[in-house]
């Protein structure tokens, strides 16, 4: 089975192993970032909302049972439905919403991520209304709610059809899955994801910060600048580590008697060991 179905299972069958009563459980909490800005978590990818006089922008969606709460939340910050959403990629904690707010909404999404979708690449019923109807291939800009929203495209970070999201006036960042704050990362190597392009889109998005950003992550809490360099710093020190034991000979095996170095040994959690991330490092330098 390919690493990444095997990781999509993994994933959906952790947030949606149980019936119905399991979303039940499920707060989705909003938590502000700047003016106009805010966070949504609950249970997936979190979620990048943008509220002002031109209306709402919506990043991400997470799983469609969730879709009733997230727009009885998102009520809580503005009447209207999303005008726009965008999905950061493909996978089905960002995009199983689409079903249902892409009936009011006007979908964007790298052409990769529609590509997968229409594919049956991830889980979900991805009609035609819940697809992606503006698609680009490398960067766009939105000029939306008083600013500059700048879509980046990261080629190989996460998958092969990432976008990283700047909102230029508002000094706020959200990384899709490109960011797992305070967790090892997942790398979708079967959808044209890498170590390499992961390191190269987060040291692009870096160039543009300054200390102040604040930055939205794919999963984890809500970072900034510091949290970011600190990610950097161990996809460097841990993928150069493996790169060289590979050098060495050194088997998958081998790599996982040995471990990382105890610093970065509470990163790994339920979905993203520190077990899978060496070996995704292994796969990635054998």
């Amino acid at each position: 089975m390919k690493q990444s179905l095997f990781m999509l299972i993994a994933f959906a069958s952790f947030y949606a192993t149980a019936a119905d009563d399991r979303w039940a459980k499920i707060e989705i909490k909003v938590i502000p970032v700047t003016a106009g800005i805010y966070m949504l978590t609950g249970a997936g990818g979190n979620i990048g909302v943008s509220y002002g006089s031109d209306g709402m922008l919506l990043i991400d969606d997470q799983f469609e049972p969730l879709a009733p709460k997230i727009k009885a939340t998102l009520k809580t910050i503005g009447d209207e439905a999303p005008t726009f959403l965008l999905n950061t990629h493909y996978h089905g904690d960002h995009t199983g919403g689409n079903v249902q707010f892409g009936e009011d909404s006007i979908i964007m999404a790298h052409h990769n991520v529609r590509i997968r979708l229409v594919n049956g690449d991830t889980q979900g019923n991805f009609s035609r209304h819940a697809l992606p109807v503006i698609t680009y291939e490398n960067n766009v800009s939105i000029h939306f709610n008083d600013e500059k929203i700048d879509l980046i495209h990261a080629p190989s970070g996460h998958t092969d059809g990432d976008t990283m999201v700047h909102f230029n006036k508002s000094n706020v960042v959200h990384m899709g899955d490109n960011f797992f704050n305070h967790r090892f990362p997942y790398v979708d190597m079967d959808a044209g994801g890498s170590v390499n392009g992961l390191i190269r889109a987060i040291e692009d998005m870096l160039a543009i910060m300054d200390d102040d950003t604040q930055v939205i992550s794919g999963h984890g809490d809500l970072g900034n600048k510091a949290d970011l360099e600190q990610h950097l710093a161990m996809l460097k020190q841990t993928s150069g580590a493996v790169r060289q034991w590979v050098a060495d000979g050194k088997t998958e095996s081998d790599i996982l008697s040995n471990g990382l170095d105890r610093k970065w040994h509470g990163w790994g959690d339920h979905f993203i060991t520190e077990a899978l991330w060496l070996k995704t490092l292994y796969a990635s330098y054998k």
